[in-house]
C-alpha cells in the first residue's frame, strides 16, 4: 500500500490494515487526514463556496518582565 510507504517514509508508523480500517469505517482523525494530505504532497486545500462568519483579530504583542537571570 502505497500510504504505508509515504507514512514510513516520514517516521511515521500505520500499518496497512490500520489505514484500510480507518478509511473504511470513515472514522478517522483530522490529524490522520492532515498526515495523508501530507504525505501524498498536499500543500493546498481549497473549499469552495465557504463562507466563513469568523472575525479574526491580531493578539497584541505582550512583552513579559523577566528575571536578572533572563528567565
Amino acid at each position: 500500500m502505497i500510504l504505508v510507504f509515504l507514512f514510513s517514509q516520514k517516521g511515521l508508523k500505520e500499518t496497512p490494515s490500520s489505514i484500510t480500517s480507518k478509511i473504511s469505517r470513515g472514522t478517522f482523525s483530522a490529524a490522520f487526514f492532515l498526515q495523508c494530505l501530507s504525505v501524498i504532497g498536499c500543500a493546498k486545500i481549497e473549499i469552495e463556496g465557504f463562507n466563513s462568519n469568523l472575525s479574526l483579530v491580531a493578539e497584541p504583542n505582550v512583552e513579559y518582565k523577566t528575571n536578572d537571570d533572563g528567565q
